[in-house]
């Protein structure tokens, strides 16, 4: 197996030797494992190509879209859910996470789980991604760092485990307060992604593990600054639950132990330049040789799933601190990275670090998409994700070579310089990019669906005292005097993700895509609208306004006959988009 630093030239040319070929030969057909009908997973199958398959509702007759039925939860806030349909009855977390089934022609409610806090303050605030369903059980993972499991019928409690635990590895070597400290800030750590479940195996991973010393991204400058040992168990992971009984099988963690330096790069695998002080940095490696336990690296998205290949595929957040770049020295593995993991042990079998040593907030939020390339007899298995560098990165899902990478979805300035005391007015900011909005793949016309960021930021060079030296941080400015939009693009993987269409949109885009076989691209925005597309041109078509900011991604399902599509309208309240509480599900005018 080669480092995924290095690429597999074969491979390459052969990719780019595809392009002059059309499209039907491009793209193999899809390993689904969902009934069409049905969204039973939280990318409609463990591809995560979120793609609906369903066409009674298409180009041509989505004027006549109305709403069906609304449910309102009663707790107003930024509502992210992905809804699961399974037969007639439709599955959505809410914020604080209860969960509720309802009748998916109907909106009744069949019944609710209502959630109760092990404590009341947690850093992720309310926002939860969806369930996961399998074997009788509804899955999910809360903001007080639990993973529970419900009867699907009933929605009775059957087990409910705290996953963010400290492991016996963590708090060797440490003093009694240092493991009080590790204890208590770990237990801090929420989870919000919908799991994915492999066998007999709930999957899913934490988020917020990031921090500044100086500077959060959340609360801004620091009245004073933190002394690292308040930061102990700050890293991130993803874990694999017994789904009888919760019991924790491996953990993944996103910090690599003992040598995350890396090879110190002094560019991005592709070529960019960096603007890395490498000899500063390899000075202070050995005073900072255990950063890696206190390292953050979110995972903010759903991992898709390859059976043949036994890997889930999952992206990783920025290293911490974010703000002193000089307390992680080297690359920082195996943050801004896409990993595969093995699905049953938990080990590492490859990384792509698309951002090494990240300064600007470059996580890779988005979810992996799985598809295959196909020439005669010849199949490539592939996986794409967003990046908030706002390129999507194409890859040999068994060895990580990367194939290509798509034209920008955002404007690109001053990407990867380095901060300055003037400040660096830089795009994509530190919002992406592509943030954690899914993304949603047709093969059948090799088109690839992003919606996008458009948010400069201004990162500045500052100093401060801190433990009696002189030490730089980078202040993440919000450049409210530049101009602020989205981008929903179609990309052409036939040719190599060149751009086939973008539209332009007045707020920046979060909350994801829906493609469907009717010829549509579905998504909301923090304006209140859920719009349809036209796939082939990106021609707006329909939008109805929802009454709060739409910033979920939706979902189509078809009982008998009929075709619905369902979105949440809650808001963003990080964007500023009004908060709502409201599921809404439209179909056709009879």
């Amino acid at each position: 197996m080669k480092p995924a630093h290095q690429h597999c030239s074969g491979v390459v040319i052969l990719v780019f030797s595809l392009f002059s070929l059309n499209v039907a030969n491009l793209f193999a057909a899809d390993p689904s494992n969902a009934v069409a009908n049905e969204w039973p997973s939280f990318g409609r199958d463990h591809s995560n190509q979120r793609f609906s398959p369903l066409a009674a509702i298409n180009a041509d007759n989505v004027q006549k879209l109305v709403p069906k039925w609304i449910y309102q939860t009663g707790k107003k806030g930024s509502f992210q859910t992905q809804p699961l349909v399974i037969g007639e009855v439709m599955y959505i977390t809410v914020p604080g996470n209860d969960v509720v089934a309802l009748n998916a022609v109907t909106g009744k409610e069949i019944w609710r789980y209502r959630h109760k806090y092990r404590k009341q303050k947690n850093k992720g605030g309310p926002a939860n991604r969806g369930a996961a369903v399998a074997q009788g059980k509804v899955f999910e993972a809360t903001n007080d760092g639990r993973l529970i499991a419900l009867d699907q019928a009933s929605g009775k409690l059957l087990w409910d485990k705290v996953i963010v635990t400290a492991t016996d590895e963590e708090l060797r070597d440490l003093s009694e307060a240092q493991q009080e400290t590790l204890k208590r800030n770990i237990n801090q750590l929420p989870a919000k992604m919908a799991p994915v479940v492999v066998g007999d195996l709930v999957i899913v991973g934490v988020t917020s593990a990031g921090y500044g010393i100086f500077y959060n991204f959340d609360t801004g400058l620091e009245d004073k600054p933190k002394d690292a040992d308040e930061f102990l168990g700050q890293r991130g992971f993803v874990g694999a639950y017994d789904i009888n009984t919760g019991s924790e099988k491996w953990r993944w963690y996103t910090t690599k132990s003992g040598d995350w330096e890396g090879v110190f790069s002094q560019k991005t695998l592709e070529g960019e330049s960096l603007g890395r002080d490498i000899a500063r940095e390899k000075a202070l490696a050995d005073t900072h040789r255990d950063s890696w336990k206190i390292g953050g690296s979110s995972t903010w998205m759903t991992p898709s799933y390859d059976p043949a290949l036994g890997l889930i595929f999952v992206g990783t957040g920025n290293a911490s601190p974010n703000d002193v770049f000089t307390a992680r020295p080297g690359d920082n593995l195996y943050a801004n990275s896409l990993v595969a993991i093995d699905a049953q042990t938990g080990n590492t079998r490859w990384h792509y670090q698309q951002v090494p040593h990240d300064l600007w907030g470059y996580d890779v939020a988005s979810t992996a998409v799985l598809f295959d390339y196909q020439v005669d007899e010849q199949k490539i298995p592939t996986v794409a994700v967003a990046g908030k560098t706002g390129w999507v990165y194409v890859h040999d899902r068994r060895n990580g070579d990367l194939l290509f990478k798509s034209e920008p979805v955002v404007p690109h300035s001053n990407l990867f310089h380095a901060p300055t005391e003037e400040g660096v007015l830089a795009s994509p900011g530190s919002f992406g990019g592509v943030s954690w909005s899914p993304t949603s793949f047709d093969q059948s016309k090799g088109l690839f669906f992003v919606s996008a960021i458009h948010k400069p930021s201004r990162y500045f060079l500052r100093y401060a005292d801190y433990k009696g030296q002189r030490t730089p941080y980078i202040e993440y400015g919000a450049a409210n005097d530049q101009e602020n939009w989205g981008t929903l693009s179609a990309l052409d993987f036939s040719k190599r993700g060149r751009i086939k269409w973008q539209v332009k949109t007045e707020l920046p885009l979060i909350g994801g895509v829906l493609a469907t076989a009717g010829n549509l691209v579905f998504l909301g925005g923090g304006d209140g609208y859920f719009n349809a597309h036209h796939a082939d041109t990106g021609e707006h078509l329909w939008r109805f306004n929802c009454g709060a900011g739409v910033n979920a991604p939706p979902v189509s399902y078809q009982i008998g006959n009929r075709q619905f599509v369902a979105v949440a309208a809650g808001g963003h309240f990080l964007m500023g988009y009004p908060g709502g509480d409201a599921l809404i599900t439209f179909g056709l005018a009879e």
